[in-house]
């Protein structure tokens, strides 16, 4: 397995469909969500493929501070159907959290998580903050880490 980051500007034409790809595999058809995946905050967004060999086995973006909330933020967490049940959404996740440390020293992550993975993200540091709330008729939770 390999960690790929890279600028939305520096992903090549195959990786950005293979992001896109597994996203709307997973977030519209999977979970039968319609919405607008691919959005702005891509172009501003530092992209981590989790690579097996040739194929995108998962993938995160980091979203700088200012954009979804005041503080860095972590997205679009995603594993593919058949790597799951391997930690590969744990060691994404630290590998995302690795990242933001160097790129934002000392300051909270904040996240908007699906509130059925709140025993997930809870067991990397995140508390939940506020009322479950729905974002694309999915429930979600707003949650914090403090590192």
């Amino acid at each position: 397995m390999e960690f790929i980051l890279k600028e939305f500007k520096d992903l090549t034409n195959d990786q950005l469909f293979e992001i896109y790809n597994l996203r709307s595999e997973v977030f519209i058809v999977e979970q039968n969500c319609a919405y607008q995946d691919v959005d702005a905050t891509d172009k501003l967004s530092k992209h981590v493929l989790l690579m097996e060999g040739e194929t995108l086995a998962a993938y995160a973006r980091i979203i700088p501070p200012g954009i979804s909330y005041k503080e860095p933020s972590i997205g679009r967490v995603v594993v593919k159907k058949t790597f799951r049940g391997k930690d590969l959404g744990k060691i994404l996740m630290k590998e995302c959290l690795k990242q933001l440390a160097a790129l934002y020293p000392k300051q909270d992550i904040v996240i908007s998580a699906q509130s059925y993975l709140l025993k997930f993200y809870t067991e990397l540091g995140f508390n939940a903050e506020g009322d479950e709330y729905l974002e694309d008729n999915i429930p979600h939770t707003k949650m914090r880490a403090s590192f």
